[in-house]
């Protein structure tokens, strides 16, 4: 998914609090022109718009800055918010070329219905929701599907056994375990009947 947000360059003399009274929210891009960043900022509603439907490190983002000779893609790198108040604070994007590989999370969507969940009684244990995935930035991919369908008491599924999208890797370890099926409890019934 591409999302669009315009920004403007923030003044160097212009306080934090004194923007976010103004419905402005401070903002910095990195990685534009080598290690230079620059100080943006975003108006609150379009970046309250914005986090509705993008995720921190896996939504490539079209910035546009019309006083400044730069406009591309970046990544939403960090979202900084209030403690207490639930408030965005500030913002930190990351510019990167439609064909750099970048590392990026990706949440895990687990579908189907298992046969050890289905037949035999036993229950699905998820133990990872996300996987860090190395890709081109234009084809970062919003899941990953798992299928747990074949999934039978006792059995379960590692990094490795995912379905990825063509040039995408997972970054660590492919033993890691995403879910396994455990073992249900028998029922009274079921024992005495043995």
């Amino acid at each position: 998914m591409e999302l669009t947000i315009e920004c403007k360059a923030r003044d160097p003399k212009a306080k934090a609090n004194a923007l976010r009274r103004q419905g402005l929210l401070p903002a910095v891009l990195y990685g534009h022109n080598g290690t230079e960043s620059v100080a943006l900022t975003v108006d609150q509603k379009a970046a309250d718009t914005l986090l509705r439907k993008a995720a921190v490190n896996n939504t490539m983002i079209d910035l546009q800055i019309p006083d400044m000779p730069w406009s591309g893609k970046a990544l939403l790198r960090e979202v900084q918010s209030h403690p207490w108040k639930n408030s965005i604070y500030h913002l930190s994007f990351f510019a990167v070329k439609a064909q750099d590989a970048v590392e990026v999370g990706v949440i895990l969507n687990f579908v189907g219905e298992s046969k050890g969940v289905k037949d035999e009684g036993g229950i699905l244990n998820t133990e990872i929701n996300e996987v860090t995935v190395k890709c081109k930035a234009i084809d970062i991919p919003e899941s990953i599907d798992v299928d747990v369908s074949d999934l039978a008491a006792g059995d379960s599924l590692t990094v490795a056994d995912l379905n990825l999208p063509e040039g995408a890797v997972v970054v660590g370890d492919p033993t890691q375990v995403i879910a396994t099926v455990l073992q249900g409890r028998r029922t009274e019934d079921e024992a005495a009947a043995e």
